[in-house]
């Protein structure tokens, strides 16, 4: 990586668990879980990861967690593809490159329709 390459190569792994963002030249620089807390009737996030986690059935009664990902494949494509956005948002803050690839890691048995999910969210996310 040269001195003035502020482009990066990124690998997310969506797992159903947790979500692993790893960024070449640096390894994994994130690793939160994969749940997401949305207010029930304007459906925007309200937070994601640990602190959602925190949220799960402790929270107020608009207040719901999601967890956009089965068995590896998005359930929810809206809340997924803004939690992707997010975790790509936070790993971003105090790195001024950007990313130049990415690479999403899905299951081996999933279909075409879910692959085409998982890429259609990434690509809008970021």
């Amino acid at each position: 990586m040269g001195l003035f390459n502020f482009s990066s190569d990124v690998a997310i792994d969506l797992g159903t668990a947790n979500t692993l963002i790893y960024i070449r030249g640096r390894g994994i620089v994130l690793n939160e879980p994969s749940i997401v807390a949305v207010d029930r009737n304007s459906r925007k996030v309200i937070a994601l990861g640990y602190e959602a986690r925190q949220m799960h059935e402790r929270t107020h009664e608009d207040i719901e967690t999601i967890r956009p990902l089965k068995d590896g494949v998005i359930a929810d494509f809206e809340v997924a593809e803004e939690m992707i956005r997010t975790l790509i948002d936070k790993v971003q803050k105090g790195w001024i490159g950007r990313i130049r690839n990415m690479v999403v890691c899905v299951p081996s048995g999933i279909t075409e329709v879910e692959k085409r999910a998982v890429r259609d969210s990434a690509e809008h996310a970021g």
